[in-house]
């Protein structure tokens, strides 16, 4: 198995020998016995040229890019999957389509960590116009569009990509239940798209948007606190709730826990945690 989030799978899904598929390299033949069929999805893979057409600086460590699919189209994919992105020599890297998929060019989040090796090279070398290979699409955390229970969406940082593709989706598709969504970041200026958000609430008013700091520095009017704590808060029986979670490995498991305590099922979770490449590293060593 390549390394994965503790959170993905229960311990009972364990004990019955089920495995992340999207997380295992097979070494012999194999059964492949898929669950949730109903709600399956199956996308032709696709490797695609691509030109950068806008960078956009939203924070001061996140950067949004759209970019053209020029070669290698059509590009299907379902809101909430991510594909793996090569920016010029440099090795792949995972990023969440932030567009919904009838939208015919790729929207990008990207944080910018100051001693990556790809990020940096983002930052101060990628120019509008550059081409950029794009493979996909990849996830299981993917919007169920046959789910007409209420949603919970749950965004920490960066991770607000493929939580945005979902909730846009879905809105967009007309559904009428009630859409939770929580924006969990540490202070004020890590805050982006708020006013895109509070538009499609105007506009749907089934959407509930909730931003809310972790660790403000000055003294504020929002919500504070940790997303999980919030979560324990706001509801008191998730049971029938669909739950869609990215962002921070730590947020995603303390806010899976919550969730959890609130009598959510296990497969009405659908979570991504966001791992640098240090902590791949340091999970694939562990696993060792």
């Amino acid at each position: 198995m390549s390394p994965y989030s503790e959170f993905a799978l229960s311990a009972e899904e364990k004990s019955r020998g089920l495995i992340l598929a999207c997380r295992s390299v097979p070494w012999s033949d194999c059964t492949v016995s898929p669950i949730d069929q109903s709600e399956a999805v199956a996308h032709a893979s696709r490797r695609l040229t691509c030109k950068v057409i806008e960078i956009e600086i939203v924070t001061h460590d996140i950067l949004v890019i759209d970019l053209a699919i020029e070669r290698g189209g059509p590009y299907d994919f379902s809101a909430g999957q991510y594909a793996e992105v090569i920016f010029g020599n440099l090795p792949a890297r995972d990023f969440s389509m932030a567009n919904k998929p009838d939208q015919r060019n790729l929207e990008f989040h990207i944080r910018l960590f100051p001693d990556g090796l790809v990020t940096p090279y983002i930052k101060e070398s990628l120019s509008l116009g550059d081409t950029v290979e794009v493979s996909g699409p990849l996830g299981s955390a993917y919007y169920r569009e046959n789910h007409t229970g209420p949603i919970i969406a749950v965004a920490g940082g960066s991770g607000l990509a493929p939580i945005k593709s979902i909730v846009e989706t879905a809105l967009a598709k007309g559904a009428r239940q009630e859409i939770y969504f929580y924006f969990g970041v540490k202070d004020e200026g890590d805050i982006y798209l708020e006013d895109h958000f509070k538009n499609l609430a105007k506009n749907h008013p089934n959407l509930t948007v909730n931003t809310i700091l972790s660790g403000p520095s000055a003294k504020t009017d929002r919500r504070t606190g940790f997303l999980a704590d919030i979560i324990l808060q706001d509801f008191s029986d998730l049971d029938g709730f669909k739950a869609y979670l990215a962002g921070p490995p730590i947020m995603v498991e303390t806010s899976v826990k919550a969730l959890k305590h609130k009598k959510i099922r296990q497969q009405d979770i659908h979570a991504d945690a966001f791992y640098t490449e240090k902590e791949k590293a340091f999970q694939e060593k562990f696993n060792e």
